[in-house]
């Protein structure tokens, strides 16, 4: 028998043990029962912590720290559903998918989708964005012009700036017409972060 040096550490680890144990009981306790209709977790990466969110439809919501999680997950409940509950088994695909692509080793995602939470013309141009190739880059205007709305740059910016699925649907491929970077939900260390991983990658 071992003692520890610090049996308070070890208490708090049993505790977050059993803790996730009872977690993932009621999820799928939950589940079963047909009262989970949000499932989330949240993984690390290299631009920090992000919220991945599911309904039984697929993933549909990734989120950056800055955005707030819990904020995320309160208008959620507030829009589609207050049965929102951490289980993380749901999202396990998603996760690995993730850690495969800041891995450099995954360069489409095979996740289905549920973007239903966005209106039909952003969702339009956010189905599109995955056509932008690995390590590629396209304007606003061209995304517009893709879109078949050569004149809604603007818009076609509003659908990548709302995108509710970041890294997976890749609005970071979008820049300005001059090449500068534009903005990005998860700020512009993020956007570039990602852009340099796909560069170091794809070259």
């Amino acid at each position: 028998m071992t003692i520890t040096d610090n049996p308070l550490a070890a208490l708090r680890d049993v505790d977050e043990t059993a803790l996730q144990r009872l977690r993932g009981a009621l999820a799928e306790k939950a589940a079963e029962a047909q009262l989970l209709d949000l499932a989330y977790r949240t993984v690390d990466s290299p631009v920090g912590p992000l919220l991945l969110v599911a309904t039984e439809r697929g993933l549909t919501r990734v989120a950056f720290a800055s955005q707030g999680h819990d904020d995320v997950l309160n208008r959620l409940a507030d829009t589609v559903s207050p049965r929102v509950l951490e289980a993380p088994r749901r999202l396990d695909p998603a996760a690995r998918e993730l850690d495969e692509y800041f891995a450099g080793t995954r360069h489409t995602f095979d996740l289905t989708l549920d973007l239903s939470t966005t209106s039909e013309f952003r969702r339009a141009v956010q189905l599109l964005l995955p056509s932008i190739g690995y390590g590629h880059t396209v304007s606003y205007s061209e995304l517009a012009a893709l879109a078949g709305r050569p004149t809604a740059v603007r818009a076609v910016a509003t659908a990548c700036a709302t995108n509710p699925l970041p890294v997976v649907v890749p609005c970071h491929r979008v820049l300005r017409g001059d090449g500068s970077l534009g903005g990005y939900l998860g700020g512009l260390d993020a956007k570039r972060t990602l852009l340099e991983l796909e560069s170091r990658v794809a070259a």
